[in-house]
């Protein structure tokens, strides 16, 4: 059969799916007063927003790279018994509503919370409503991703290798850092992007378990949602340099993405 061809039912609705996503982002496009697109962005509240995302993303991101490869190796060296318990409970923000997710957050680390409260009994601090909370919230949203995608690259190692490691007397760990990491850092580094993608574009738990103050949690998705009601222009302006960011992510992932989902 050559490639590319399809029936006319499957384009049909093929190109239907297209229209659902493509128009919104379109509509974005063609809303953008471009002519005070830039003077939009760079107001303080919008700047200050922007970079209290860029840079807590970036920690959330840096903290699931951290936790989550570990995780990713885990999973796929531990028993189909324990890993099939655990993976659902792992990935399960992936699926979760942004509002059950920042309940969630706040069930654990709030003043009345599982661990709020002893934390709060022992040093009067409490974590919602500060940037850690906004930072906690990212790590929480954005880590099943990175894990995903880390876990995909690990299982497709090839097992002679690290089985010959083994053999000449290679520790567990030094596979993992000398075999397992160097082999999939491609992988690895797609889920990290992704991770931080999401954390960059999460509202729901964050708005929950951190609030919106203006300075110190209002997050670039938060001014979004503030500036729809009091500036439209300044909110499809910044929307649209989110848009223009998630393009990018993925334009730059295409191969890597179809490799770590085809496998």
């Amino acid at each position: 059969m050559k490639k590319g061809s399809t029936d006319p039912v499957t384009r049909v609705f093929a190109w239907l799916a297209i229209a659902v996503i493509g128009l919104p982002i379109i509509a974005i496009f063609i809303k953008v007063p471009w002519s005070t697109f830039f003077t939009s962005i760079r107001g303080d509240g919008s700047l200050t927003a922007i970079k209290l995302s860029l840079w807590t993303s970036l920690l959330a991101a840096l903290v699931c790279l951290i936790l989550g490869v570990p995780l990713a190796w885990w999973l796929t060296r531990s028993s189909p018994r324990v890993s099939n318990i655990v993976r659902p409970i792992v990935l399960a923000p992936i699926a979760l509503p942004p509002t059950v997710a920042g309940l969630a957050l706040l069930g654990l680390l709030d003043r009345r919370g599982l661990l709020g409260t002893p934390i709060y009994k022992l040093f009067h601090w409490q974590m919602p409503f500060t940037v850690s909370a906004v930072i906690f919230a990212g790590v929480f949203v954005g880590l099943p991703f990175l894990v995903l995608v880390a876990e995909s690259a690990f299982r497709q190692l090839p097992r002679d290798v690290q089985d010959a490691a083994v053999i000449d007397r290679a520790t567990h760990g030094q596979v993992f850092r000398l075999i397992a990491i160097p082999q999939s850092r491609s992988g690895i580094v797609t889920g990290l992007v992704l991770a931080w993608a999401r954390i960059l574009g999460e509202f729901g738990a964050t708005m929950m378990f951190a609030g919106s103050l203006p300075g110190t949690t209002q997050t670039w998705t938060m001014q979004i949602y503030q500036e729809l009601s009091v500036s439209p222009d300044t909110a499809y302006a910044l929307s649209l340099a989110m848009v223009l960011i998630a393009i990018t992510v993925i334009f730059l992932l295409r191969k890597p993405l179809t490799q770590a989902f085809s496998r």
